[in-house]
């Protein structure tokens, strides 16, 4: 029995286009002038220190910012890296320079899981803060609401058995009562493993 779904963003709830030609641009774009800016506020300095261990950066905050722009270009799911955009997007999404694209299934489809009274969660590589940003400034409006959780990288790569795992447990559902929705057979095939029911979305445009 189906008691909570699980659903990715990217390719599933929001068109892959939105988050490669809108979001990623946009950090990019805005990248440095807003470390250059925002260095000595603690969640930004947290996040920086971060990618410069991982990166053995050595000379200084211009290296960090390359590093940052290289890694956004590569697509790279560093969870430092993740936490920083949302930083940089949640600038975006306050000023209206950014609406996040959703499917237009997407709000009837929670608010009927909602009436039926599942829990609905999101687990997707871009940070929870972002995840919370991007429902909550949707064409379709603020769809935080319907949403119980967020998860991201923190619970592990979204490859990997363990962090489906983490999520059930962190839900208090048993794996078998949840379904995950996502566009990626890596996923979904580590969801199944973990003894979760999934669903494959085919979006238009991916292939």
């Amino acid at each position: 029995m189906i008691r909570a779904i699980l659903m990715d963003i990217e390719g599933t709830t929001s068109s892959i286009d939105f988050v490669k030609k809108t979001l990623f641009p946009y950090a990019h774009r805005h990248l440095p002038a807003f470390v250059r800016a925002h260095q000595q506020h603690p969640e930004c300095a947290r996040q920086l220190a971060r990618i410069a261990s991982v990166a053995a950066c050595d000379s200084g905050l211009d290296e960090v910012i390359a590093t940052c722009l290289l890694w956004i270009e590569e697509d790279r799911k560093e969870t430092a890296l993740k936490a920083l955009q949302g930083l940089i997007w949640s600038q975006g999404y306050h000023s209206g320079a950014l609406v996040a694209h959703v499917y237009p299934d997407v709000l009837p489809m929670l608010r009927h899981w909602q009436n039926e009274g599942l829990g609905l969660y999101v687990y997707s590589s871009g940070s929870c803060q972002a995840q919370k940003l991007f429902f909550a400034h949707s064409e379709a409006g603020d769809l935080s609401r319907y949403f119980s959780g967020y998860f991201d990288t923190t619970m592990g790569a979204k490859s990997e058995v363990k962090a489906y795992q983490k999520i059930a447990d962190n839900i208090a559902h048993t794996a078998s009562d949840i379904l995950f929705l996502s566009d990626v057979i890596v996923e979904l095939d580590a969801a199944a493993a973990c003894g979760m029911q999934t669903c494959q979305l085919l979006r238009p445009g991916v292939s």
